[in-house]
């Protein structure tokens, strides 16, 4: 990222034409910048219908609705613009031309966002939700983010940084002053907070990831024998034909992919290779790769075909799998058992359209069981987790501490990773990782 003396642009609206595009401009230079394209500034928060002139020659570039945001009241915490401009190519070419001969440049990725966090306008679990409202493919993942961007986790954390401060000065005034009049319950009042914390945050990690599944999906291999109908059971899932269905064992050698929505869940479904042993060195990959997505997975739902005995291959990792759907297919051939083992097989037929919605119906509800989303702030990033893991060790380290200096330095090193996890202490190390997968002009 370049310096905040620089006065950056970039198109926030969608690429492509379209009847309105928006180009928005913030730093130091933008007032400049706005009265050499557009004239006098116009009235801050309102928009006003101005021509947009060439700074050299002084022809018109295009008709614009033109807003003024001057900082500290903008989303960047500087001085800021929006132009809505016509959305044709040359249009947006000719203004973006006419901003770099005024001083400006094109913003990089996520440069936006990273600025008002620079300025105080937001935290970075705040920046986050703003990306992964950007992102939001359902109503649930809608909600999840909003209400970080309200600040719930910034709050949440935010507290607990506080006490875990006000746990640090305790111990460091009951080391200082040993000899003075203070309290002398002021170790061991420092160890019953952090016994407090330490719980609070245990329970809050003790959430099954529902967060961090809600705002990424939820991945399900489907898994059993060649020619068990796994293909023919993604089609039906998808509605579409994602997968090539043949009576011929062994077609599907790769992992083939679709994405549903279930109860307001992101759900990927993976078509693997069939379970067996071949000599075939591409078939052997692809079933090498069929067990590792069904380890990865976090449901897997195995096919059982009526017509033949179940594998062993499909019954050993149904048996090492947490969360396992057993589907006995082609129950047009077959009249299969209520169960296998001790775990309930739901009956489908592809052909005539039997149990197809009633196993979508369960995959929804466990999907939702898995990654439902909750009233509440909860954890939606792996690096919010494993800070709040090293915080929570900090904590028991500080409640063992046979020396008092060991506690303090075990508290200190709790508020230095509370305080990753909003990028208010030591967050050098993490801005590049947060911004990076930012879209351009946000």
């Amino acid at each position: 990222m370049s310096e905040l003396s620089d006065t950056i642009f970039a198109r926030a609206s969608g690429a492509g034409i379209a009847a309105v595009a928006v180009i928005r401009l913030s730093g130091p230079s933008t007032r400049h910048v706005l009265q050499r394209l557009a004239g006098p500034l116009p009235p801050p928060r309102y928009a006003s219908l101005r021509r947009l002139r060439c700074p050299d020659a002084g022809d018109t570039l295009d008709t614009a609705l033109v807003l003024w945001f001057p900082g500290p009241a903008s989303y960047t915490g500087e001085d800021s613009a929006e132009l809505h401009i016509h959305g044709g190519a040359a249009v947006h070419a000719d203004i973006a031309l006419a901003l770099v001969r005024l001083g400006c440049r094109p913003a990089e990725g996520g440069e936006f966002t990273r600025r008002a966090f620079l300025h105080g306008k937001l935290d970075l679990t705040q920046a986050e939700a703003t990306a992964d409202l950007i992102a939001a493919e359902t109503s649930a993942q809608r909600r999840q983010a909003l209400r970080q961007a309200d600040g719930a986790l910034a709050r949440l954390y935010g507290d607990w940084t506080a006490r875990a401060s006000r746990m640090l000065a305790h111990q460091e005034a009951a080391i200082e002053f040993a000899m003075d009049d203070l309290p002398t319950e002021l170790d061991s009042a420092a160890r019953v907070m952090a016994a407090e914390l330490a719980d609070e945050i245990a329970r809050h990690l003790a959430d099954g990831r529902r967060g961090e599944k809600l705002r990424d999906g939820i991945s399900v291999a489907i898994i059993g024998a060649p020619n068990a109908g796994k293909s023919s059971l993604l089609n039906a899932l998808a509605g579409r034909e994602a997968a090539i269905v043949s009576a011929q064992a062994g077609t599907t050698r790769d992992v083939v992919e679709c994405r549903l929505l279930l109860a307001g869940v992101p759900v990927t479904l993976a078509d693997t290779a069939g379970l067996r042993t071949t000599t075939d060195d591409i078939e052997r990959e692809g079933v090498r790769r069929a067990s590792a997505r069904a380890d990865e997975a976090d449901m897997i739902l195995a096919a059982f075909a009526t017509d033949a005995e179940p594998d062993a291959a499909t019954l050993a990792l149904v048996g090492t799998h947490p969360a396992a759907l057993l589907v006995a297919t082609k129950c047009d051939l077959a009249d299969p058992p209520a169960t296998l083992g001790d775990r309930p097989l739901l009956r489908t037929s592809v052909r005539l359209d039997i149990g197809v919605d009633e196993l979508k119906a369960e995959l929804a509800r466990q999907a939702a069981q898995r990654a439902g989303a909750v009233d509440g702030p909860v954890i939606t990033r792996a690096r919010h987790r494993a800070a709040l893991i090293e915080a929570y060790g900090l904590l028991m380290e500080a409640r063992s501490a046979h020396q008092p200096e060991l506690a303090a330095e075990a508290y200190r090193g709790t508020v230095r990773a509370l305080g990753r996890v909003t990028g208010r202490v030591e967050v050098e190390d993490v801005l590049d990782i947060v911004f990076s997968d930012f879209c351009i002009g946000k």
